[in-house]
C-alpha cells in the first residue's frame, strides 16, 4: 500500500515561554497545497488507519490512548466523527469526561478516569480528560493552586504507569483563536439543529480566553514526556484538522506495527470446507 504522509511535522512545538496566542490557528504546518488535496490525502490514510487498528485488534497484545483537549468549540467531537469512522467499534471506545459528579468529586481527581483507559487491542479516545483538574479547576479556582500545581506531577507519574504498562499515549490540543470560537459560538446559536449543542456556560468560561491560553500552555510544557507527547494542531481550518490527527494517528500505530496473531492451528488440514 502506498504511504501518503506528511516529510515534516504537523504540529508546533509549545514550551514553558510560548503564548499560545501567538501560534496562528490557521496556519497549516506540515501541508502545502489545496483543500482538496488535504482531504483526498486524509481518505487515504483512512484506509490505512482501518486496517490498523483491526490488526491492533485482532492482536490483542497493544493499547492506544488519544487524549483530545480544546476550548469549547475546538473541534473534539468532530475529530472523533470523521477521523475515526470507518474503524472498527469493537475495538475503538470514547470516554466523555463532563463536570464530575457528587460522587466523583468525593474522591480522588484521577478515581473516574482510570476505568477508562484502553484494554489489550483497544484504541480509547478521552473527550477532555483528567486535564480538565488542571484547566477548568485552574482557571475557576476551584481548589487551591498549591493543590492544583502538584496535580502536574501526578499526572507525569500516571501517565508514565500507564505507558510502562503497555499503553501508548498521544495527547492533542486543537487550537483554535478566541474569532474562530466566536463564529463557531455563533452558527450554533442560529442553526436550530444545532442549538442544542449552545451552553451559556460557554460564554462565561469565554471570559477567562487569557486565563485559559496560560494553563493550556503551562500544562503541555509541564507534561509533554517523550513516551506521553503533546501535539498542538492549529484547527481553525477542519480539514487541516483532520489531515494532521490521521497523519499522527497513521504514524503511531505505524510505529506500534500490529500484526495478525497466527492461527493456533494448521488451516491446511481442514481442506475445502464444503
Amino acid at each position: 500500500m502506498a504511504r501518503k504522509t506528511v516529510s515534516r511535522r504537523c504540529w508546533v512545538s509549545v514550551d514553558a515561554t510560548t503564548s499560545l496566542n501567538d501560534i496562528d490557528a490557521g496556519s497549516t504546518p506540515g501541508f502545502s497545497g489545496e483543500e482538496a488535496s488535504a482531504r483526498e490525502q486524509t481518505e487515504v490514510l483512512r484506509t490505512e488507519l482501518v486496517e490498523l487498528q483491526a490488526r491492533l485488534y485482532a492482536e490483542s497484545r497493544q493499547r492506544l490512548l488519544v487524549v483530545l483537549q480544546a476550548m469549547d468549540t475546538g473541534g473534539k467531537d468532530g475529530v472523533i466523527r470523521k477521523v475515526f469512522s470507518g474503524v472498527n467499534p469493537l475495538g475503538v471506545k470514547v470516554a466523555r469526561f463532563e463536570r464530575p459528579t457528587e460522587g466523583e468529586m468525593a474522591r480522588d481527581y484521577l478515581w473516574r478516569v482510570h476505568p477508562h483507559v484502553p484494554a489489550n487491542g483497544e484504541i480509547t479516545i478521552f473527550n477532555r480528560s483528567h486535564y480538565e483538574d488542571v484547566l477548568v479547576v485552574r482557571v475557576n479556582s476551584l481548589v487551591p493552586r498549591a493543590r492544583w500545581k502538584l496535580r502536574y506531577e501526578h499526572i507525569r507519574s500516571f501517565e508514565r504507569l500507564l505507558a510502562d504498562e503497555g499503553t501508548r499515549i498521544i495527547k492533542i490540543f486543537l487550537h483554535i483563536d478566541r474569532d474562530e470560537q466566536a463564529r463557531r459560538l455563533q452558527a450554533r446559536l442560529d442553526d436550530p439543529s444545532r442549538q442544542w449543542k449552545f451552553d451559556p456556560h460557554d460564554l462565561e468560561q469565554r471570559k477567562h480566553w487569557s486565563a485559559y491560553m496560560t494553563a493550556f500552555r503551562d500544562a503541555i510544557a509541564e507534561t509533554d514526556r517523550k513516551r506521553a507527547p503533546w501535539h498542538v494542531i492549529p484547527a481553525n481550518h477542519k480539514w487541516y484538522r483532520d489531515w494532521a490527527v490521521m497523519n499522527i494517528l497513521v504514524r503511531t500505530l505505524r510505529d506500534m506495527n500490529p500484526r495478525f496473531p497466527p492461527p493456533a492451528f494448521d488451516p491446511a488440514q481442514f481442506g475445502v470446507i464444503a
